[in-house]
């Protein structure tokens, strides 16, 4: 599972980073989770599916505040390693023995009831308003795997129409058990669902974890039919239609899913291979220049590399950049002699289809590339092969593991906050601010509550970062709180954003003209700001006058 750290030491050279700053952030670690599925005790197995929901909610939760959490993916090669057969409830033994597999430092455990109001319908779902009148109780366990300790038991529940709030609470007080120094409210991670309707969150988790390909599709179009934009949906979706090799409808669906999306980087891979299945070469390469320019793991950049080379661009560079990522790879090695070949560069082209043989020796389009590149004129190019018959074309990777990518991106922000550290105090407090809106705009409000409190922490004076503060706290229901620090940073520095929070609730309290004196200070300090001009539409639709 373990991520490469010689392919990770040379993609942060790659993006400039010291190596005493690659040094601190390799340091950091315990912070490992493997969430499992919570057992139902309720005795109806048409709700199993919650238990299956419990691992997709906790992981969301605990990497938005710096855990690596392991994927289902993960799970299922720890089962298949350990001859567990899918599905397994493991005891806490097995459960030890699945997180050292996986290099796991902590397992969340836990079940759940649920009491029975309506009943389910002959196919095993639930009747629309069936959740109405049902509770569900929750108990969750953290399991030390290197101190073999196990923590008592932690309890919430709710009405199961609010699943969501009752998971992301248990999600709470798992991740202040892991880590006490975390400062994100609990109303924060409640908050942080982003408006899912629970039965699209049903047919994403029964979709997700079906048995076959017919019902998996099923589902998950059910899925997206009912929340249109919801990313983990689209991306499954996607994912599913590319392994049926339905490539026009798989990228139509993973096209969908917005830049700003949490899945956004493995939607673009998989996007890209569907547009380059299609033969949409440019769109490939468009597709997976999103995700390298982001995360540039080398079969990304390879892959970027590929497209290129099929729409006769020069892909050289990105292939060096591959293999120097990942020297061990025959198939970069392979496609860097092609692009030079191509180039008419035919000595290093022949020193790179040397290394790729000695890499798999058995490898008989090397062997054929071997014996052109002796007999053609030095210089000569691709295109004036003397033999018609070989027609070799690069080789594009196929497999993007979320795993990978997981442990990819945690690297790279346990280096950013290393870095960060090094900073002036007031460029370093930029960038946190700065962090905190780029995840407020996608919606991500407790990684967005995470990087404004380190803006405070940095520097207590920061009017935007309060500001910043003041709207999560809008978001996630806490209004008084939201008052609150939309006034200290008034109180520090006049800012538009504060006076934007502090309109939206005088008017969502039905304060009118409170609300249009806090619009009008707005538009004084900055007359173009969009919260403060869309506002001023709404109130002036009341009746209010505002010039």
């Amino acid at each position: 599972m373990r991520f490469a750290l010689k392919m990770f030491a040379v993609v942060l050279g790659l993006w400039g980073l010291g190596a005493c700053v690659v040094a601190r952030a390799q340091q950091t670690g315990g912070r490992v989770v493997l969430v499992l599925p919570f057992d139902n005790r309720s005795g109806n197995p048409s709700l199993n599916w919650i238990g299956d929901s419990f691992p997709d909610t906790l992981d969301k939760r605990l990497t938005s505040v710096g855990f690596l959490t392991l994927s289902r993916d993960d799970r299922t090669f720890a089962y298949t390693h350990l001859g567990l057969p899918e599905g397994f409830k493991p005891s806490r033994a097995t459960a030890i023995k699945i997180a050292q597999q996986l290099d796991a430092n902590f397992v969340i455990i836990g079940s759940y009831n649920v009491t029975q109001g309506a009943a389910a319908t002959s196919d095993g779902t639930q009747a629309a308003d069936a959740t109405a009148n049902q509770s569900i109780s929750i108990q969750a366990q953290v399991l030390s795997v290197d101190e073999l300790k196990l923590s008592a038991p932690m309890q919430d529940g709710g009405n199961l129409d609010h699943l969501f709030d009752a998971e992301n609470a248990v999600a709470w007080k798992v991740a202040r058990l892991l880590d006490p120094s975390i400062n994100i409210a609990e109303q924060t991670f409640v908050g942080a669902s982003g408006g899912v309707p629970l039965p699209a969150f049903e047919d994403y988790i029964r979709g997700a974890n079906a048995a076959t390909p017919e019902e998996r599709l099923q589902r998950l179009k059910a899925a997206v039919g009912l929340a249109p934009e919801y990313g983990a949906a689209l991306l499954a979706l996607g994912k599913e239609q590319y392994a049926q090799r339905d490539y026009a409808a798989a990228a139509a669906t993973l096209a969908k899913v917005q830049p700003g999306d949490r899945v956004a980087l493995e939607a673009n891979f998989y996007l890209g291979l569907a547009r380059f299945n299609s033969a949409n070469y440019a769109g490939a390469a468009d597709a997976f220049s999103f995700v390298a320019a982001r995360l540039p793991l080398p079969e990304v950049v390879n892959d970027q590399g590929v497209a290129m080379s099929r729409q006769g661009k020069d892909a050289v560079q990105l292939f060096q950049r591959a293999l120097q990522a990942d020297p061990s790879n025959e198939d970069y090695h392979y496609n860097l002699a092609l692009a030079l070949y191509r180039r008419g560069d035919t000595a290093n082209a022949s020193k790179e289809t040397e290394a790729a043989l000695k890499l798999q020796p058995e490898d008989k389009d090397a062997t054929d590339l071997r014996v052109v590149l002796a007999t053609v004129p030095a210089g000569s190019k691709l295109s004036a092969s003397p033999d018609s018959s070989f027609t070799p074309v690069e080789r594009i990777v196929r497999a993007y593991t979320e795993s990978s990518y997981r442990q990819a991106a945690f690297e790279m922000e346990q280096v950013r906050s290393a870095r960060m550290a090094t900073l002036p105090v007031a460029e370093r407090t930029a960038q946190y601010v700065q962090q905190g809106r780029d995840y407020l705009g996608q919606g991500m409000l407790p990684e967005a509550e995470g990087q404004f409190n380190l803006a405070i922490s940095s520097d207590p004076r920061s009017a935007a970062a309060h500001a910043g503060l003041a709207q999560v706290r809008e978001l996630s229901g806490q209004a008084e709180q939201a008052r609150k620090e939309a006034r200290m940073s008034l109180q520090i520095q006049p800012n538009a954003a504060a006076w934007v929070v502090l309109g939206r609730l005088d008017y969502t309290a039905n304060s009118m003209d409170l609300s249009t004196g806090d619009v009008i200070q707005a538009l004084q300090l900055e007359p173009s700001n969009p919260g403060a001009l869309a506002l001023r539409q709404v109130l002036i639709q009341h009746g209010q006058k505002i010039p």
